[in-house]
């Protein structure tokens, strides 16, 4: 771990350590946390701390950018979340709003700062056609149109190819479970369906409930190949721990639905990681014993520095293959795997001669 890396985690974890830094350390921790898209964050958390007016006035201006910015995404997904409500709300099936857009619409402190790409929602299987009906009447269309990445999406994947709104070009993807049909792992949407929560002023809108929204936020983190976002991502974790574990017996239920739904591994990463990387409470036991063995650690870790040049390392290009090579282990078998991986070789091998 590189000192530019342990320089954000540090402001992270203790955003009052900011105060000490010269010149040169701020114009560094400018450029990570805003790679990592966590400036927002960092400048909500150092406002917070009543410590605004002692930064410098050339760093507070990039801080309140940011923050506008932030303010301003959010804004647009409570506006597009109203939107797909109009579209769907009268289907009378249960929209699970998930991540982002499930901080924002409840109101939770991991929405503060956040930065949003998509909306991600979740609906029962045989609801699919229905939805994505309504949502083409309503001017969402899909963006993939190959026939292999149709057969991909459609029956190994867990969502159906994103659909992007034709005027406000807004994306929107489409769930039906939190993991692929063909992963190792299998939680059931029935099971996940049983604890969700309303959003107020919304009919059939809803957000997983809380320990839930936890293990899909893990799931997500440690099932995933990419990883532009990952930090933030366990800065969400972190935020959603903090804030629900105020609440008596938290971490029991979290424990007991992560075993109902078979996602105890991923939950043991984000206690772990958490636990190491921000300081985060409850996971103190599970802070000396990496979930899969130490090998498999520094791996996590390089990737979490990745998304600056300057926080990564000569070790992130091979750990961020690994981690790559291991999501699509963990979601597809081998027969389905390698051609998969090869297809997707050969497609980029022929773009990037397209593009020369």
């Amino acid at each position: 771990m590189n000192a530019a890396f342990q320089r954000l985690l540090t402001a992270l974890r203790r955003p009052e350590s900011v105060r000490s830094l010269t010149e040169s350390e701020w114009d560094a921790l400018l450029r990570h946390s805003r790679s990592a898209g966590l400036l927002s964050r960092l400048a909500l958390d150092i406002q917070a701390l009543g410590a605004w007016e002692a930064l410098p006035e050339r760093v507070r201006r990039h801080m309140r950018g940011a923050v506008h910015i932030a303010e301003r995404q959010i804004r647009a997904v409570r506006w597009e979340i109203h939107r797909i409500h109009e579209a769907l709300g009268d289907l009378g099936i249960p929209i699970v709003l998930l991540k982002g857009a499930a901080y924002v619409m409840a109101d939770l402190p991991a929405a503060r700062g956040r930065l949003f790409s998509d909306i991600d929602i979740l609906v029962p299987r045989e609801h699919l056609d229905s939805v994505e009906m309504r949502l083409m009447l309503h001017g969402w269309h899909g963006t993939h149109r190959d026939a292999y990445d149709q057969r991909y999406y459609r029956e190994w994947m867990h969502e159906i190819p994103p659909v992007r709104h034709i005027e406000r070009g807004s994306t929107l993807d489409i769930h039906h479970a939190i993991l692929p049909i063909t992963a190792r792992l299998k939680p059931q949407t029935e099971d996940l369906l049983t604890c969700v929560q309303p959003i107020g002023g919304y009919v059939n809108l809803y957000r997983l409930g809380d320990a839930d929204l936890l293990l899909h936020s893990a799931t997500h983190l440690f099932h995933e190949g990419e990883w532009a976002h990952g930090l933030r991502d366990l800065v969400d974790l972190d935020t959603l721990l903090r804030h629900f574990g105020k609440q008596p017996g938290f971490l029991t239920t979290l424990d007991a639905r992560a075993h109902l739904l078979g996602l105890q591994t991923p939950l043991r990463h984000a206690l772990y990681f958490t636990s190491r990387l921000l300081g985060t409470p409850g996971g103190e036991r599970n802070a000396h014993r990496p979930p899969q063995g130490p090998f498999a650690a520094p791996f996590f870790v390089q990737a979490f520095a990745s998304a600056h040049p300057e926080t990564s390392g000569p070790g992130t290009p091979p750990a961020l293959l690994f981690l790559y090579l291991r999501s699509h282990w963990l979601r597809m078998p081998l027969n389905l795997l390698v051609p998969h991986l090869l297809r997707k070789s050969w497609v980029g091998l022929k773009d990037r001669d397209t593009r020369q």
